[in-house]
């Protein structure tokens, strides 16, 4: 793992079975970060607001996404990053895992 920097975003599971699992991830203020970590599953990504995030990918690289409210997009498992907000309002998403 890239960065020890830990998690100020809020996480808030809704739904853990054996099929998949839902976490809203709500970040109060600019800056605030979900923590390093990396995807076993395949998951989607729906915006629940527009904003911007940035995207620690380690090894100093970062890259930044457009979010917009309702428009999802989906990633394979293994992906390791910190994701941190760019905006000066609270942003949050739903994080749905495939198991």
């Amino acid at each position: 793992m890239s960065s020890t920097k830990p998690g100020t975003a809020q996480a808030k599971q809704f739904i853990q079975n054996d099929r998949t699992i839902v976490t809203e991830w709500r970040f109060k203020q600019r800056g605030d970060n979900t923590g390093w970590h990396r995807h076993i599953h395949d998951y989607v990504i729906v915006p629940l607001t527009d904003g911007v995030v940035k995207i620690d990918l380690g090894g100093g690289e970062f890259t930044s996404a457009t979010m917009q409210k309702g428009v999802p997009y989906f990633r394979e498992r293994g992906v390791e990053h910190d994701v941190i907000s760019d905006n000066d309002f609270e942003f949050a998403f739903m994080e749905i895992e495939i198991i």
